[in-house]
């Protein structure tokens, strides 16, 4: 689904207008990006996006390695997954937020525990938010024997196989899915994060060899999507960037206004700047060392994943 989110190149100046190829989930991740669109902040740093939703990680990964796409934004442990299990030389190269995630259940279910031979759906079976999710049924007592998965692709599809089937008793969405998920009689349990703590969820991902050829037009999208950040969270922008995310999200003014108070919140919301969590991003390699095994239970250095130099002397810029 191609959004066609275009800044014309007659604000560029001398720096020339760059066409950039983004792929990104359904959901708050996006609102950086619409409100760059929609306050001329692409066009401001000469840039022409085309956002493109996924309908899975696998789609999403397979494309940043292939060319098609550019720039993927993603939950950080996407990221990790290509280097580790794609053998893909992806690089982190700024952050976002933990990606409000929430437990939603059928209504029939209390508590995680009552999960025990029920069905949970995922996105991909060893990426991310379903690492989330195994951990908190791990910290209640069961273990991946003891459930079965279902893998059926991003946060909508998540939300429409439960709705669909009742046999899907329990998944991880974020915002506004999990508003959506209440309106269609679903349960929210809590947290995602519980024992975890901070987590590192949307993180802006490319390949290594493609940002070190196009350092500038990198540096320039980060720019345009931190000045989106910053004109959201201003309190003035309130009412404008709520009907903002209602139109370009598609979603009820009402939903959209429940997110802005989550994503405004200065203690819980969005990551100041996108700033990538350094811990959260440890706990992301953590727990796919715990669930996975992965580097034989012992997670290697965040360095292994990350240039930040690119963000770095973007923010100077600002």
């Amino acid at each position: 689904m191609g959004l066609g989110l275009v800044g014309a190149s007659d604000g560029a100046g001398a720096q020339g207008n760059a066409v950039l190829k983004i792929s990104t989930f359904p959901g708050v991740t996006n609102f950086p990006i619409f409100a760059a669109e929609h306050k001329g902040l692409f066009t401001k740093y000469g840039l022409t996006i085309d956002l493109v939703y996924t309908p899975n990680s696998r789609v999403q990964r397979d494309g940043l390695e292939k060319g098609e796409y550019q720039i993927i934004q993603t939950a950080a442990d996407n990221c990790v997954a290509m280097v580790e299990l794609d053998k893909a030389d992806a690089i982190i190269v700024a952050g976002g937020d933990n990606g409000f995630n929430r437990i939603i259940v059928q209504p029939d279910i209390d508590r995680l525990s009552d999960l025990r031979g029920k069905t949970v759906v995922v996105d991909a079976p060893n990426i991310a938010f379903a690492l989330l999710l195994y951990k908190a049924l791990k910290d209640s007592g069961l273990n991946k024997e003891d459930y079965k998965i279902n893998s059926v692709g991003g946060t909508g599809e998540r939300l429409a196989a439960m709705i669909g089937d009742k046999a899907n008793v329990a998944a991880i969405m974020g915002l506004p899915f999990v508003f959506r998920a209440a309106a269609a009689g679903l349960k929210d349990i809590g947290s995602a994060y519980g024992s975890i703590g901070a987590y590192q969820s949307d993180s802006v991902v490319v390949m290594r060899d493609w940002a070190a050829a196009n350092r500038d037009i990198l540096m320039r999208y980060i720019k345009a999507v931190v000045d989106g950040r910053r004109w959201i969270l201003d309190p003035a922008n309130k009412a404008e960037a709520t009907q903002l995310l209602a139109d370009k999200g598609n979603v009820p003014f009402d939903m959209a206004a429940k997110s802005y108070a989550v994503i405004s919140d200065p203690a819980g919301g969005y990551a100041r700047d996108a700033k990538l969590d350094i811990p959260g991003f440890k706990n992301v390699l953590r727990l796919r060392a715990e669930l996975e095994g992965q580097w034989g239970g012992n997670p290697p250095s965040p360095e292994k994943y990350l240039d930040l130099s690119y963000y770095d002397k973007a923010i100077a810029g600002l």
